[in-house]
């Protein structure tokens, strides 16, 4: 089945239309030995597309990793100084992107992936998807505290967060494990939410996304997934709370 390559190369995780678009006008594109032009179409299963210099992979050869992200390591392909990246931690060929990032003191599950629309769908306000977070706070929090993580916190930008599911897992010293369900995910919005209420985040471990759970990895250990588990975040499932 034709359709518009860029559309093609958006799902394959190149990046946005546009993005791709400007590819295709920068003659970075070819298709059949050929340069491409806006408006072609083609078919990705019998057409050879390559994009600066690398052959587009199609639907079979989508790859989906889950990765356990230890401290310390950015969460991107390339990295602007010497510390490590995520893809750095996965030795496999190909073109893989983090799909639900986390800061760099953060650390947990990430999803590797080259299947555009499937980032797409785990990343975009509107699907919803749930990210769970074992997070570690200076201090035990009391009843209001955690009333306004579920009523949502205004934060320093005057933006209001979206209702969390939070409950206390275990106490640790003078501190204390919180279990933080999350459908949204603000640049460094757990610190923030602890900053604005009086509870400092000490340590961020992510342990789900979606249907998807970190289990048993360790850091820096990585799994391929499984089709049930690849069909289960396409499906657009939430999944459970605990």
């Amino acid at each position: 089945m034709e359709e518009r390559l860029q559309k093609v190369m958006a799902r394959a995780g190149i990046g946005s239309r546009r993005a791709c678009e400007k590819l295709i006008e920068d003659g970075f594109v070819l298709v059949n030995g050929q340069r491409a032009h806006l408006g072609m179409k083609v078919d990705p299963q019998r057409d050879r597309i390559v994009v600066q210099g690398e052959p587009l992979q199609g639907a079979e050869d989508f790859v989906y990793i889950a990765l356990y992200k230890p401290r310390g390591v950015i969460s991107s392909v390339t990295s602007p100084d010497p510390r490590p990246t995520v893809r750095d931690l996965v030795d496999i060929p190909g073109r893989l992107y983090p799909v639900g990032r986390l800061d760099v003191e953060s650390e947990g599950l990430i999803l590797l992936t080259n299947d555009g629309a499937l980032a797409n769908r785990l990343t975009h306000p509107r699907y919803g998807h749930e990210k769970e977070y074992h997070v570690l706070v200076a201090r035990q929090p009391d009843a209001r505290q955690l009333a306004a993580w579920r009523h949502g916190v205004v934060l320093k930008d005057g933006y209001r967060t979206r209702p969390a599911k939070v409950r206390l897992l275990r106490k640790q010293g003078k501190g204390a494990w919180l279990q933080l369900i999350l459908r949204e995910g603000r640049k460094r919005q757990i610190r923030e939410m602890g900053r604005m209420t009086g509870l400092p985040v000490v340590r961020i471990l992510r342990v789900r996304i979606g249907n998807l759970k970190l289990g048993n990895l360790k850091p820096r250990q990585w799994r391929y997934l499984t089709p049930a588990e690849v069909a289960a975040l396409k499906s657009g499932s939430k999944g459970k709370s605990t």
